[in-house]
C-alpha cells in the first residue's frame, strides 16, 4: 500500500498489518495529498511509484524499495514549472494537489494553478514519458490559434489566465484509448466582468486521445463560472442500458451537484439537457450567461436553492439566530445559479465548496446504481464598491481582483450560512445526504442522511452532516463511505440505502476508501482520517485505518 504523506513523505505498507515498508522523505515540498500512480512495470522499467508535488515536481521511485529512479529526468525529477506554463512570471508555480495517471507509457498530469486574479501559470495538460521525464504532448486549456473552437475569449481576456486547470483527478479509457479532462474555474473565481463570454474549456470535460493529446469532443457544464463550480471530480466511467442498448458512459458531476451522464465517445448527453434562464449579476462589469446547462434526468442531487420558509427549525435557538442572521444582514435568498450581488450579501446553494468536492461517486454495475454523498451548504458572498476610485469600462479586459486586495471589496458576512455558534447550517436538514441513482432510467432510486449531529437530542441527531470524501461500492452489495464530520465510517446496503454499521474514528475521514484483499485471503477496507474543514474542533490523530471484513 502506497501512501502520499502529507509530511512530506511518501510511504509503503503492509496492507494487512500496517507496518512501514520503506519510506521516502522529499527533497522539498510534500507529494500531491490526493496520492500517487502505480505503474506495473514494463520490459524497460521496473514497477514505479509516480510521485507529483507541491512545488512542481515530478519523479519515479521504485515500488519495490523506494529508491528514487535516477534514469528519470534530470537526476530523476522533471520540472514542471517551464516557462510555457508559467509564462515566466515571478512566483508563478503549478505544483499538484493531485496524482497523475498512467496511460500504457506515458504520465498525464494537470495542476492547481491559482484561484486569485491577475495574471497566472497556464492550466495546461501534459503527458511525459515514465522512461526518460520527457514532454510526449500538451493540451491548451485555453485553445490556442489554430486549434479546435478557438475564439471563444474576447481579444486579450485569455492572455495569462490562470485557472481552466485539471487539479482533480483524471479518468483514462484504456480500452478506448481516451483521456477525460475535468477542468476547473477561470481565476479570480468569483468575477469574470474580465472575461466576456462562456470561456472555454473551464467548468468542462474535455475527452482527449491519450496517446497525441489531441482533442475528441467537450462539454461545459457552466457557462461563464462565477462560482467556482471546478469540475474537479474524476470522471466515472460505466455502461448505461437504455432504450435496449448498451451506451459506454461517463458521469461527470461539479460542485453544483448536477450529473451528467454522457456518451463516452462523442460527449452527446443520454438524458436531455436543457438550457434554462438564470438570474444575472448586477455587479458592475459582470455578465454572467442568460441561461446554464440543467439535466433533465437525474433531477439535483443537492439543494439549489432555498427561501425563507426553509429556515432552519431543529431548536428554537437555530432558528432564532438564523432569522437574525437573515434579517440582520438583508440577506438575498434564491437560487439556483444566484450570481454574486453589488452592495448586498445573497446566499446562493451549494456553496463554493460544493455539494460535491473532489472524491467523487461509486458504481455498482449489477444494480446500475452510482452513489455519491452530498452536503447542503450555502455560501454569503457579495461585493461593495470599488477600494479606489470608480469603476471605469476600459478595466474590462485586464485581469481583476475581486474580494481581496483588488478593485471589490467582499461584504460581511461572508461564508458557509451558519450559525456559527452551534456549527449548525440555517436550513432546514439533511445538511449531508448519501444518493443512489439508477443510470439505466436517471432516477434517484434512493437518499438517505449521512451523518449525526450529536449536540441534538438523540430523536434529532439524524440531520447529516457536511463533509469532504467518498464513497466505494463492492460485489458485495455494499457501500462505504467517512467524509462526515461526525468523524464516523459507515457501511450502507446498496440497493436499499439502509445503513448497517458505523464505526466512530478520532477524526473525519476526508477522503476515498479503498479495498483489498490481503495476502491472508481476507478482505479489507481501508480510510485514511485527518480531520475535516466544516469541523468545529480541530482533529485529534492523523490515522489511516483497515478494517477487515468478515468471510462469508
Amino acid at each position: 500500500m502506497y501512501i502520499a504523506n502529507p509530511y512530506g513523505r511518501v510511504n509503503a505498507l503492509d496492507p494487512t498489518n500496517g507496518k512501514e515498508i520503506w519510506s521516502y522523505k522529499l527533497p522539498s515540498g510534500a507529494p500531491a495529498t490526493r496520492g500517487v500512480e502505480y505503474f506495473p512495470g514494463d520490459k524497460q522499467t521496473p514497477p514505479e511509484i509516480v510521485v507529483g508535488t507541491s512545488d512542481a515536481k515530478l519523479f519515479t521511485l521504485d515500488a519495490k524499495t523506494g529508491a528514487l529512479n535516477t534514469a528519470f529526468g534530470v537526476n530523476g525529477i522533471v520540472e514542471l514549472d517551464t516557462p510555457e506554463i508559467t509564462h515566466n512570471l515571478e512566483d508563478a508555480s503549478d505544483g499538484l494537489s493531485s496524482p497523475p495517471i498512467m496511460y500504457e507509457n506515458l504520465i498525464i498530469l494537470g495542476g492547481k494553478t491559482t484561484e486569485n486574479g491577475g495574471p497566472g501559470p497556464s492550466g495546461d495538460v501534459r503527458a511525459f514519458d515514465i522512461h526518460t521525464g520527457k514532454l510526449v504532448w500538451t493540451f491548451h486549456s485555453i485553445p490556442q490559434p489554430g486549434e479546435p473552437n478557438y475564439g471563444g475569449w474576447v481579444g486579450e481576456s485569455a492572455k495569462f489566465r490562470s485557472g481552466v486547470n485539471v487539479w482533480g483527478l483524471l479518468t483514462v479509457d484504456a480500452k478506448r484509448g481516451i483521456a477525460y479532462l475535468g477542468f476547473g474555474a477561470p481565476s479570480g473565481d468569483a468575477f469574470g466582468g474580465d472575461r466576456p463570454g462562456d470561456n472555454l474549456y473551464s467548468s468542462s470535460i474535455v475527452a482527449v486521445d491519450a496517446k497525441t493529446g489531441k482533442y475528441i469532443w467537450h462539454f461545459q457544464l457552466v457557462h461563464h463560472d462565477i462560482w467556482d463550480y471546478d469540475l474537479e471530480t474524476p470522471p466515472l466511467l460505466m455502461d448505461v442500458k437504455k432504450g435496449g442498448k448498451t451506451i459506454p458512459a461517463v458521469a461527470v458531476i461539479e460542485k453544483d451537484s448536477l450529473l451528467y451522464l454522457l456518451d463516452r465517445t462523442n460527449g452527446k448527453p443520454i438524458y436531455d439537457v436543457e438550457e434554462r434562464p438564470v438570474p444575472q449579476s448586477e455587479v458592475p462589469l459582470e455578465k454572467t450567461s442568460p441561461t446554464q446547462p440543467f439535466p433533465v434526468k437525474p433531477e439535483p442531487l443537492a439543494r439549489q436553492g432555498m427561501t425563507m420558509a426553509d429556515i432552519a427549525t431543529v431548536t428554537p435557538e437555530l432558528e432564532a439566530a438564523c432569522r437574525k442572521l437573515v434579517d440582520d444582514n438583508h440577506l438575498l435568498l434564491g437560487g439556483p445559479f444566484l450570481p454574486e450581488t453589488y452592495n448586498r450579501v445573497r446566499v446562493n446553494f451549494p456553496s463554493e465548496i460544493g455539494g460535491v468536492n473532489w472524491p467523487g461517486g461509486a458504481f455498482n454495475p449489477q444494480l446500475g446504481y452510482f452513489f455519491i454523498n452530498v452536503m447542503n451548504l450555502g455560501q454569503m458572498q457579495g461585493y461593495r464598491d470599488p477600494l479606489k476610485g470608480p469603476l471605469k469600462p476600459e478595466i474590462v479586459g485586464t485581469n481583476i481582483l475581486p474580494g481581496r486586495a483588488g478593485t471589490y471589496r467582499t461584504l460581511r458576512p461572508a461564508g458557509r450560512f451558519k450559525d456559527n455558534e452551534s456549527n449548525m447550517p440555517c436550513q432546514q436538514p439533511p445538511w449531508g445526504e448519501l444518493v443512489a441513482v439508477n443510470v439505466n432510467t436517471g432516477a434517484i432510486v434512493w437518499k438517505v442522511p449521512l451523518g449525526i449531529t450529536e449536540s441534538l437530542p438523540l430523536d434529532k441527531q439524524k440531520t447529516g452532516r457536511p463533509g469532504i470524501g467518498g464513497p466505494i461500492a463492492t460485489a458485495g452489495g455494499l457501500v462505504f463511505v467517512g467524509a462526515t464530520d461526525d468523524n464516523r465510517f459507515r457501511a450502507f446496503d446498496a440497493k436499499t440505502g439502509k445503513e448497517l454499521w458505523a464505526i466512530k474514528l478520532d477524526a473525519a475521514a476526508g477522503s476515498v476508501p479503498s479495498t483489498y484483499e490481503g495476502k491472508d485471503g481476507r478482505q479489507y477496507v481501508v480510510v485514511t482520517s485527518a480531520g475535516n474543514i466544516f469541523a468545529a474542533e480541530p482533529p485529534t490523530s492523523d490515522a489511516i485505518t483497515a478494517f477487515a471484513l468478515p468471510k462469508r
